[in-house]
């Protein structure tokens, strides 16, 4: 009788190890789904709800964010343009020429400079970069700004942190390409940075100069850094990696920037904020310390957070953009 309650016993305690595994895991892939897209939904811009029921179900469920609209159109000229990445997606961008570039056509005289492609980050938009893009114009030098698939002005709703959107990058990159004959300048912030290199890396791709602002270092890193600001245990990251890759179709771990670096050999301008909760200095490093040029130099913003480093120490961007663009 002892021998026949023990075996029940455990038998008992295995269904609900077993059950709760699932359900932690029911759990996991719910909020990797709602991590990974974005509604254009005008109801989830509205406040919402701060019960206790809508907020275990957030906990449970995940919770859906709404999409990133841009809310500003650039103050100069400019030209809409629509690509169709191979998904069928269509995504927007604005194409715009410095003034100087336009006195040097209206004279026949060929553009100076290759053209600028500026990808933004997480959740965000090409508006939220137009101070970039104004600097870079003042600089001389032609934008060419689109937003990344579930982003601004571009179709979809699923977002996979890079794993697809690279395909977006090598769109935008071989148009500029075709356009000006000349081999662009990639500029790109947190996921915009972490995807060029992930384009470069998988599609041989060659731009003339590259400027990385706060990538990270891998999806599971990302997924980290998104649990540290948010006050949720960082040990669940593996589980929301897994999901997150699993249910987009990739295989999520093996999304390392810190990786794709090596294969990038063009001139590198790598900054990054000293007060980012999101992005580690040692994943800065990592990348650094990989990339496959000697033509390269890290700069760090000793104010900045995980924002516009443009915005925040204007001056010093400006100065450190400008030098790596003219050497």
């Amino acid at each position: 009788m002892h021998a026949t309650t023990a075996k029940k016993w455990l038998r008992r305690t295995a269904r609900i190890i077993l059950g709760l595994f699932l359900f932690f895991n029911i759990v996991m892939a719910f909020n990797a789904w709602k991590f990974t897209h974005y509604y254009d939904d005008p109801e989830l811009r509205k406040p919402q709800p701060k019960g206790f029921l809508s907020t275990v179900g957030n906990i449970i469920l995940g919770q859906k964010a709404p999409k990133r609209l841009n809310d500003s159109v650039p103050s100069v000229p400019y030209e809409k343009v629509i690509l169709k990445n191979k998904d069928g997606l269509k995504l927007e961008a604005w194409s715009i020429i410095a003034i100087d570039s336009l006195e040097k056509l209206r004279s026949t005289f060929p553009v100076k400079h290759p053209s600028i492609i500026m990808f933004h980050g997480q959740g965000s938009c090409k508006s939220v970069i137009l101070r970039e893009a104004y600097e870079f114009l003042n600089l001389g030098y032609d934008v060419f700004m689109i937003d990344f698939r579930a982003h601004g002005g571009s179709d979809g709703e699923q977002s996979t942190i890079g794993l697809k959107e690279e395909e977006d990058v090598r769109l935008a990159y071989e148009y500029v390409k075709d356009k000006t004959k000349q081999e662009p300048i990639l500029w790109g912030i947190s996921l915009g940075a972490a995807t060029i290199t992930r384009a470069v890396s998988g599609f041989g791709l060659h731009p003339s100069k590259i400027i990385l602002e706060m990538p990270f270092g891998s999806l599971q890193s990302a997924v980290k850094g998104f649990m540290r600001i948010k006050g949720l245990p960082q040990a669940f990251a593996p589980f929301l990696t897994f999901w997150g890759g699993t249910l987009n179709g990739e295989w999520g771990f093996s999304h390392r920037p810190t990786e794709f670096a090596r294969y990038i050999t063009c001139p590198v301008l790598l900054q990054w904020g000293a007060n980012d909760p999101r992005v580690t200095k040692e994943e800065q490093e990592t990348i650094f310390a990989n990339l496959g040029t000697t033509k390269k130099k890290f700069v760090v913003y000793e104010t900045a957070v995980h924002e516009s480093l443009c915005k925040k120490e204007h001056d010093k961007w400006v100065k450190e953009v400008g030098e790596f663009l003219k050497d």
